[in-house]
């Protein structure tokens, strides 16, 4: 995905300001063995590539003074209450050299789950993307989970997901195999699934 950038060489609280009462937005790209670059972007531009997923999960193409940097997004601060970016932070990628980075995930089939068609659950996405490691050209825009047999009471952990070629995930302590999807009929429901049998023989002892 392209991005187009600017050199940016005045710097400050008020530099920026006049930045964004101008209609651009400061930026920074950082990491490699090269020294940080400050740059700035159209806002309204930027503003709607934010929209877009893939702009927070694939590699950028960053154009800069006749220059093409690859880099990712890795930070953005907003306005507390104004559709505003005030500033976005990317970092250079190396082809040679795996990077840490979070995937969108993709559900799919969940309508043709048994847990859906036969006992009439509610399939909940628990998480929306996943941390992976890869080599920059390994690195793909989402992860498509499938859901086509997920039964009621059963769950999707990660380590459930099938990954593609090059990518393995990044380990975090404090949830070895998190869920990322469940089936759960809802509360009132199984309430009154359960209530019916009951009911049938109040009625049959009537008789």
């Amino acid at each position: 995905m392209k991005v187009v950038a600017y050199e940016r060489s005045v710097q400050g609280t008020g530099a920026s300001r006049r930045l964004r009462n101008a209609g651009k937005t400061p930026g920074i790209i950082y990491g490699g063995n090269e020294a940080p670059k400050a740059i700035e972007l159209d806002h309204n531009a930027l503003f709607h590539a934010l929209r877009k997923e893939a702009f927070h999960s694939s590699i950028l193409d960053i154009e800069v003074a006749g220059n093409s940097i690859k880099a990712l997004l890795r930070d953005f601060q907003m306005h507390p209450f104004k559709p505003l970016v005030l500033h976005i932070d990317f970092q250079r990628v190396d082809a040679n050299q795996k990077i840490h980075v979070k995937v969108p995930l993709h559900f799919v089939n969940a309508e043709v789950a048994p847990a859906v068609k036969l006992g009439g659950a509610i399939v909940s996405h628990i998480a929306t993307e996943i941390e992976v490691s890869c080599l920059p050209s390994d690195l793909p825009e989402f992860i498509q989970v499938d859901l086509s047999k997920i039964e009621v009471g059963h769950s999707v952990h990660v380590k459930d997901i099938p990954l593609p070629k090059g990518l393995s995930l990044v380990p975090h302590l404090e949830h070895e195999n998190p869920v990322v999807a469940n089936a759960r009929v809802p509360a009132v429901k199984a309430e009154t699934t359960a209530a019916a049998p009951a009911a049938d023989a109040a009625k049959e002892e009537k008789k």
